[in-house]
């Protein structure tokens, strides 16, 4: 494996990391500029926005459903098993998978199948597909994501 595979690689982990961290926080500018101009965040049986401003829209939108519908302050995103799948120096792919804790404990859980393209010093999301795979019964988030 050559060095700038594993800066890559590192990158990569760097932007996974970074939009867990940003969603939380409801930080959904710095989250969209996690993907590429032209990135598209899909979530399965659900809506699909293409473009930082779209997404943002979308994140967004969630955000404004979860205020509206619950008394949930607090939610972290944890995303494990993260395996990298680096092609070439212009394309990378992952998968991971993520579970969701809120104030009430455990919420939500699925898997993340991405594609990365670099930027600069940066791996960025050109596409990133989101599966829930369940979700507790009453939980926080069930009424602002689609049916799994």
């Amino acid at each position: 494996m050559e060095v700038w595979e594993l800066d890559a690689r590192e990158a990569i982990r760097e932007t996974v990391a970074a939009y867990s961290f940003a969603a939380d926080a409801g930080r959904f500018d710095e989250l969209a500029a996690l993907f590429a101009p032209d990135g598209v965040l899909e979530i399965h049986d659900g809506e699909t926005a293409r473009g930082r401003d779209a997404i943002r829209e979308l994140l967004g939108g969630a955000s404004r459903r979860l205020a509206a519908s619950s008394t949930a302050r607090l939610i972290r995103h944890f995303a494990s098993n993260l395996r990298i799948g680096v092609e070439s120096d212009k394309r990378a792919t992952g998968a991971c998978y993520f579970l969701a804790i809120t104030e009430i404990g455990l919420d939500h859980w699925g898997r993340y199948r991405d594609v990365y393209v670099p930027q600069g010093d940066a791996w960025l999301f050109a596409q990133r597909f989101v599966r829930v795979d369940g979700h507790s019964s009453g939980g926080q988030l069930q009424n602002t994501l689609r049916s799994p």
